[in-house]
């Protein structure tokens, strides 16, 4: 099993945190846009466009995260146990799939002067819809969570490691008080306990905490900046 992404993209951090989860050994590509070099031509053999992250089992080749996940979590015992509820595991897949992480990413201080000439900034009502979104996906948390220690029941599922990376970027962008402490009491608890796991340290935490929150921020305003400039031309 071979995995091509990038340690700060929010979709490769799921498939990231799945494989871990479910102790999978697999081949990794960490590859950087900024490094033209690391984008070698075996990624875009198997992703024309280059978009990551690209999850290949043999002749096997999937693009979608929710597909990658899914398929992960098909190979032995499903995570949490065969006695999961797999219907509302894979309902809580979806629900979180279908929010769009970049619009938040780019309108969130302190990335988005980075993002400011980004398209995608310039609709207003798009942020504002994604931020409603957000907060509507956030309250369904909310609700689950006051009736069971996690998104799709007791045990940690594959709906968890779907909505891990959403809260480390909540965090490391500095706006988890304002979305999740102040008004989620659940989700604070939740948030609290889930970031303790040995698998979202290993993918996510080293790099957003402490003073490496810094050294991530700055690596993708870098990242943001170059994507910008190349667009112009």
């Amino acid at each position: 099993m071979q995995l091509y992404h990038h340690a700060f993209s929010m979709n490769s951090q799921k498939v990231r945190l799945a494989l871990e989860e479910k102790g999978i050994d697999y081949i990794s590509h960490s590859l950087n846009p900024i490094k033209g070099k690391d984008l070698n031509a075996d990624l875009f053999h198997v992703s024309p466009d280059g978009k990551m992250p690209v999850f290949q089992n043999g002749n096997l080749i999937l693009t979608d995260t929710l597909a990658i996940v899914q398929f992960i979590d098909s190979l032995n015992e499903p995570l949490g146990g065969y006695d999961v509820n797999k219907e509302r595991v894979h309902e809580w897949m979806r629900i979180v799939d279908e929010w769009e992480p970049k619009l938040f990413t780019l309108s969130s201080i302190p990335l988005k002067r980075a993002y400011a000439t980004d398209e995608m900034m310039k609709d207003t009502e798009a942020l504002e819809q994604n931020k409603r979104q957000l907060e509507r996906l956030l309250d369904m948390a909310e609700e689950q969570l006051e009736s069971s220690e996690y998104l799709a029941g007791e045990s940690f599922t594959m709906a968890d490691v779907m909505f891990l990376p959403l809260l480390g970027w909540m965090e490391l962008l500095g706006v988890s008080r304002e979305y999740i402490n102040k008004k989620r009491k659940n989700l604070s608890r939740y948030w609290a306990k889930v970031k303790r796991r040995p698998s979202y340290y290993a993918v996510i935490g080293k790099y957003f905490g402490g003073v490496n929150r810094y050294k991530t921020l700055l690596t993708n305003s870098i990242i943001v900046s170059f994507q910008t400039l190349i667009r112009r031309y």
